[in-house]
């Protein structure tokens, strides 16, 4: 199995909202970028609640997440994982981001967002004992998965409930 690892925090300092996936997949570290399959819902979600246009290049998704003080990054920094999917992850592998200088250097973050249950599930199992109490106290809120293998919902009822974002925007 190969270790796969993940990419640096898209954030700046004056981020209010943190959006946090497991790791990613072979088709993002391929092009080098989040949510890069052609079937992930993430970017088509992001631009319909900020009202940007979808089919936009990666480096204006980024400028778009920055104009919305969002910051999006992974739980884990690095595992062992045979494929893309978060089933084949190697529990016994895993290595997760620093957490506590995240939030020690992005004060403004006031809510998390896990895409997906398996995010919160390893955020819970690998993060959250080791954060400082100020950090533990922040809201979080795990949403349906934007990946493709999340398919029991439709577009239309993940952006439903991803809509809550909307609320932190201010």
């Amino acid at each position: 199995m190969e270790k796969t690892l993940g990419f640096p925090p898209v954030s700046k300092a004056d981020a209010k909202i943190l959006i946090l996936g497991s790791m990613p997949g072979q088709k993002s570290l391929a092009a080098n970028q989040y949510y890069a399959h052609p079937y992930n819902r993430f970017w088509p979600i992001l631009c319909a609640l900020l009202k940007h246009d979808e089919t936009c290049v990666y480096s204006e998704r980024i400028t778009l997440l920055w104009q919305n003080k969002i910051a999006l990054w992974d739980v884990l920094k690095s595992a062992c994982r045979k494929g893309s999917l978060d089933s084949n992850i190697d529990h016994a592998s895993l290595v997760a981001n620093d957490f506590n200088y995240f939030f020690t250097n992005h004060k403004h973050i006031r809510v998390v967002f896990f895409n997906g249950a398996k995010a919160e599930q390893l955020f819970k199992k690998t993060v959250l004992k080791s954060l400082a109490p100020v950090h533990r106290d922040l809201n979080y809120h795990r949403l349906p998965s934007t990946s493709p293998a999340h398919a029991t919902l439709t577009m239309q009822q993940k952006l439903s409930q991803w809509n809550i974002i909307k609320t932190y925007l201010v």
